[in-house]
């Protein structure tokens, strides 16, 4: 019988949450952080070098967050860490253009073939939010498609039936959004043709875009079948719609050119975020001449914003894209992670265990379902949660990180060795016996 491991010590952890709660709402800058689906308090990370992080008692784990995604080359990166330090004797902010930004964005253009011009922005939240004004000011339509169980940042529009930072909470939407702005939003589910067929005749040219996660992975990783996105693709053109990819997870994670190379299908509008700065604040969205040539100064869609184009991010993503621009790398990281999870999928059928582990790139998800196939959100069981709750002390306990809820994906960084992911994976089995036992 599996013997649980005893729990780390949090103290300071929890001494520094307590004191947070008088500062923050829930002691946090962010939901999830709170540790409010999984066991114990939150823990407070002090740094992170490589495929590890610290927290504040001392405690080292091998992280498989990676941030929620964006350290595809591990923590505290050499060549990242020296151009900041290289820029921060020149200046933090300038309000201004610098020729760092015409660096990034010519490394991303040159490869990348489904964007033509780009737009600086610093986050994901506002490259969504900014895509969106761009299809209603394009099109001269007010309604937005997403499907439920997609995320797209926490914009008011976009706050409905969205992903994992609300339905954690067993919520649908959003307080403070008004009616009129989600009613501007409709919601469908994934993976359903006639749902989107359906709309599309009831609200004749009304529907500025469908948009959709590259691949849904902020709400369980919900893989969808090629023919289903260019269907979407078909669907939009006939109507005069425009299609976005949210590519704030899978730009630059899934390959150089992310989804829309994996599926094969040309949006109309990309978002990008994370991995564009190495761990900076930044994000970016972007399209064809032609649909950026609506964008202020050049044309009447404003969108604005003084820490755009941010020289420090700009160089962390200088020196990030620089690194996955490598031949092989992408390919490298994809076995790595097919191999760590075909070694833990040939365990659990061992064991038959009700456990399916999904992946994609460098991507993972646990479920603890029997399903083969997760496409929807509604396909989830939030009483397998509680598994999850169990597993992820005890990885904890074993020194693994992973995200602190159920419904979040894992990362897996090319710096994670060998002997890291030979660790995890026991760590795993022995996780799981607990689970199971």
């Amino acid at each position: 019988m599996a013997t649980q491991h005893q729990d780390i010590s949090r103290a300071k952890s929890a001494e520094l949450f307590e004191k947070a709660k008088n500062f923050f709402p829930g002691g946090v800058n962010s939901p999830v952080r709170a540790f409010k689906s999984v066991y114990g308090t939150p823990l407070f990370i002090e740094r992170g070098d490589e495929a590890y992080v610290w927290d504040a008692d001392g405690n080292k784990f091998i992280d498989f967050c990676c941030s929620w995604g964006p350290l595809i080359l591990g923590h505290n990166n050499a060549q990242i860490r020296e151009a900041v330090a290289a820029q921060l004797d020149k200046g933090l902010s300038f309000g201004a253009p610098t020729r760092l930004e015409n660096e990034l964005a010519e490394l991303i253009l040159s490869n990348n073939s489904y964007i033509e011009k780009l737009r600086f922005v610093s986050s994901g939240t506002e490259a969504v939010m900014s895509a969106i004004r761009l299809a209603r000011g394009y099109t001269k339509r007010d309604k937005i498609v997403k499907f439920e169980g997609c995320y797209h940042g926490h914009s008011d529009s976009l706050l409905v039936k969205a992903g994992s930072g609300l339905v954690t909470f067993g919520e649908t939407s959003s307080a403070g959004v008004p009616k009129s702005f989600a009613e501007e939003t409709i919601v469908i589910a994934l993976d359903d043709k006639k749902a989107l067929e359906e709309v599309f005749i009831r609200f004749p040219d009304q529907i500025a875009a469908v948009i959709i996660e590259g691949i849904p992975a902020n709400n369980g990783l919900l893989l969808q079948d090629q023919e289903y996105i260019h269907f979407l693709r078909a669907i939009t053109k006939e109507h005069g719609s425009l299609l976005i990819f949210d590519e704030v997870i899978t730009g630059f994670r899934l390959g150089f050119q992310g989804a829309a190379h994996h599926y094969a299908v040309q949006p109309d509008i990309i978002t990008y975020g994370k991995i564009i700065g190495g761990g900076m604040p930044v994000g970016a969205y972007g399209a064809s001449k032609e649909i950026m040539s609506h964008i202020s100064p050049d044309g009447g869609v404003y969108q604005a914003g003084t820490l755009s184009g941010n020289p420090i991010a700009m160089v962390a993503g200088i020196a990030t894209l620089t690194q996955l621009a490598a031949s092989g790398f992408y390919d490298k990281q994809e076995q790595t992670t097919k191999d760590f999870v075909e070694t833990l999928r040939n365990y659990i059928a061992d064991k038959n265990y009700e456990v399916q582990i999904f992946t994609v790139g460098s991507i993972f998800w646990f479920a603890f379902t029997a399903q083969q196939r997760i496409s929807r959100a509604e396909q989830i069981d939030p009483q397998s949660m509680e598994k999850y709750k169990i597993m992820h002390r005890e990885l904890l306990n074993q020194g693994i990180y992973f995200g602190p809820s159920g419904y979040e994906v894992g990362f897996i960084s090319s710096a994670h060795t060998e002997e890291d992911l030979a660790t995890s994976i026991q760590a795993i089995k022995n996780a799981l016996d607990i689970v199971f036992q």
